[in-house]
């Protein structure tokens, strides 16, 4: 069935879930707004909505330096900043881990931007533009659909927070970031990242 955006933006609002979280549950539930809802709470993703509006001060910096010939120095590093409400959560092994597995997944993802909001305008225009012409000839509102899915495409191979997860697939990198919030009890958020190749790219 088709999930309307403003369903899946309202989902989002009540929740705190990301986007692409919002839209499987409210497909899952067929469209009803209530059991999307509960979908989301039982895959503890909506309990973290109440501690995202404390602030996320403190944290840690991560670095990976990927190393395939143990004889040679590291040419591709990452840092990212991870960051959560106290040092106490900052020193679990939980939010360590979660904070080296987001550096590994960021040096073979190779995102561009954090979120889909980080994205300038320009970039998104064109790429619609592009869509819409290699959907040209068909109805408008299949035109629509095709720029809107093939739009969710990109933000899903640039933006960090929605790429699928290098381990598991069925995960995005908000949805890791989002259960960690939810079992820690206080937010957890990537603030940045840099990925640094010897060379460049």
């Amino acid at each position: 069935m088709e999930i309307k955006a403003a369903d899946v933006k309202a989902l989002r609002d009540a929740t705190g879930a990301g986007m692409m979280e919002c839209k499987k549950a409210l497909q899952d539930a067929g469209g009803d707004l209530e059991k999307a809802k509960q979908l989301l709470r039982e895959r503890g993703l909506a309990s973290a909505q109440k501690f995202a509006q404390r602030a996320a001060e403190e944290g840690v910096v991560e670095a990976y330096l990927h190393t395939p010939d143990p004889m040679l120095p590291a040419k591709l590093g990452v840092l990212v900043e991870l960051n959560c409400a106290t040092d106490f959560v900052a020193k679990t092994e939980i939010f360590r881990n979660l904070a080296r597995e987001i550096a590994l997944h960021i040096s073979f993802a190779k995102p561009l931007y954090l979120t889909r909001e980080e994205v300038p305008q320009e970039i998104v225009d064109r790429e619609k533009e592009i869509y819409a012409k290699q959907a040209e000839g068909k109805p408008e509102n299949v035109v629509e659909k095709i720029v809107n899915g093939k739009l969710e495409g990109f933000y899903g191979e640039q933006c960090l927070v929605d790429q699928p997860y290098i381990r598991d697939d069925k995960k995005t990198i908000g949805t890791l970031v989002a259960e960690a919030s939810a079992e820690l009890k206080e937010p957890v958020k990537v603030k940045r990242f840099a990925w640094f190749k010897v060379g460049g790219e």
